[in-house]
């Protein structure tokens, strides 16, 4: 456990020492903490906040909170809707700041599977984007598979696994709809029964730029079934 804590740890500030030597725009940093909670037997409330910057920590970029609740209608099929507020910082030409609001409702599908001991998810959601300053309104069709790769042997206790995920937006217009494809690569460590952090790279494909990122990333998990059979 300590060999792989130090991995942890390397491959952290590794990402760190990359994103603060890269130039704006090519490496930044990505921070998020992400809690799901279970409400009943057919829902679950997931909550996150994330933090991205141009810099190791201090050059804001975007930050974001968001939640949703998911009702499973089917086996491995989990119809959701849900909210996200963010705060959008760029650099105009004369490299002076532009911050942006952005209130984003939104509604999702994810289908649910596996690939042996893979597991493999399907999302597939639909945004609306109300964004500030100047005022715009943007229809956005987001799909994004994942694949979750246990490092264990079958029948042992999960203590790392690998990330793989791949998502494409596009925008609901005529001319030029290509948004962006985002590609992540990394790895989870379960730092308790139901908590795990993750790190991984993160490539982001724009029309005529590209951004880099480091990921580092919280998360738990909870169940509130119990609390409310109590009550």
């Amino acid at each position: 456990m300590k060999i792989k804590f130090r991995l942890i740890i390397i491959l952290m500030l590794g990402m760190i020492r990359l994103a603060s030597a890269q130039s704006r725009d090519n490496y930044n940093m990505w921070f998020q903490y992400l809690m799901s909670a279970r409400l009943t037997d057919k829902s679950t409330l997931t909550a996150l906040s994330q933090y991205r910057s141009f810099d190791l920590a201090y050059d804001t970029r975007l930050f974001l909170v968001s939640a949703y609740v998911d009702y499973e209608i089917a086996n491995e099929v989990k119809p959701a809707a849900g909210f996200m507020f963010l705060v959008l910082d760029s650099y105009k030409p004369d490299q002076s700041k532009k911050e942006r609001y952005e209130k984003r409702p939104f509604q999702q599908v994810t289908l649910g599977g596996s690939i042996g001991r893979t597991s493999v998810s399907h999302r597939f959601r639909v945004e609306e984007r109300f964004i500030s300053n100047p005022d715009e309104f943007i229809v956005r069709l987001r799909y994004l598979i994942s694949l979750r790769i246990p490092f264990n042997r079958a029948g042992e206790k999960e203590k790392l696994y690998g990330i793989l995920k791949n998502e494409l937006r596009m925008n609901v217009v005529t001319e030029d709809p290509f948004d962006s494809n985002r590609l992540t690569a990394g790895f989870g460590m379960k730092v308790g029964k139901n908590a795990a952090i993750e790190v991984a790279f993160i490539n982001q494909l724009e029309t005529g730029s590209t951004s880099n990122y480091g990921f580092i990333g919280y998360r738990n998990s909870f169940d509130w079934r119990k609390k409310n059979k109590n009550k």
